[in-house]
């Protein structure tokens, strides 16, 4: 059995979390899932506990997720050659199909049945579904790699308005309906923006923004859209910063209210960060 210390420490994060909860109770929140911690079943159920939690206290959320690490995966299997430039992976016409399949098959189900293992309702999406993402080719040197020009948002209001998490995966249509890969950073970006929401969370592989790449210590608790510019500009970011902080600077761009950055591997990082007045990652305001 717990302490009556225990118990009042418990009752006290309670406590601090009441006005964050009275303030976002009927906003839209944008979760952006990612990174090593969809590797891991663990850190999978956990965080989907957390998005659950936001959800029964009346926040409207919504799941955007990537799948790295299940296309390589399946490139391997199937003896296709990843390729990329400048950090960025080259979509061919033969990995767009492993990229189509990983990620509107195997990453998106996944997260779908584990919250609805949890008690949690569902729907899992390709941004080819109902033309919900629209998008242009980015570069012709990377192939099939895209950029968003639009998002249908009407299919997530229904979904949100009947109490279910709409699970987003990031492949889009061009003009003539093909698919295209789209970064799933910048794509929750332009999901959050076209929701009007109160939130876009990143979820990442580190503590947020670092003010020295090579210092876990040095983390910015809150940081400008101008002070991130700056650090893209001047090479502070680093190569997997710098698609997080170009999506944060776009959404705020947009009209969302706040982009938040912590570390997806770390218990419960999505709850500390909305419902603690300290939180652990890095804010964009």
């Amino acid at each position: 059995m717990g302490t009556m210390l225990d118990s009042q420490s418990k009752a006290n994060v309670l406590v601090q979390a009441l006005p964050y909860i009275q303030r976002f109770r009927g906003k839209t929140f944008v979760v952006k899932f990612g990174g090593s911690a969809m590797r891991e079943s663990a850190a999978i159920e956990r965080f989907v506990k957390n998005v659950l939690l936001l959800q029964t206290v009346g926040i409207r959320v919504v799941l955007v997720h990537g799948g790295g690490p299940e296309i390589d995966i399946w490139l391997k299997r199937l003896g296709i050659e990843k390729k990329t430039l400048r950090g960025l992976r080259v979509t061919d016409d033969e990995t767009m199909a492993v990229v189509e399949m990983a990620l509107a098959g195997r990453a998106n189900k996944q997260l779908v049945a584990e919250i609805v293992k949890a008690g949690g309702r569902a729907v899992g999406l390709s941004g080819r579904d109902d033309d919900l993402l629209q998008a242009e080719v980015s570069s012709e040197d990377l192939g099939r790699v895209g950029d968003v020009t639009f998002v249908k948002v009407a299919i997530l209001e229904v979904l949100l308005e009947e109490g279910i998490i709409p699970v987003i995966c990031t492949v889009a249509n061009d003009a003539q309906y093909g698919s295209l890969n789209v970064n799933a950073d910048s794509a929750a970006a332009a999901i959050a923006a076209a929701l009007d929401a109160e939130k876009l969370i990143l979820l990442t592989d580190t503590s947020g923004v670092l003010a020295d790449k090579d210092d876990v210590g040095s983390r910015i608790s809150e940081l400008t859209s101008y002070e991130a510019e700056q650090m893209i500009a001047d090479g502070r970011a680093d190569r997997g910063m710098i698609p997080k902080l170009q999506a944060a600077i776009d959404a705020k761009a947009g009209g969302v209210r706040a982009v938040h950055m912590i570390n997806g591997g770390q218990a419960d990082s999505l709850l500390i960060e909305v419902f603690t007045d300290d939180g652990i990652g890095t804010m964009l305001v």
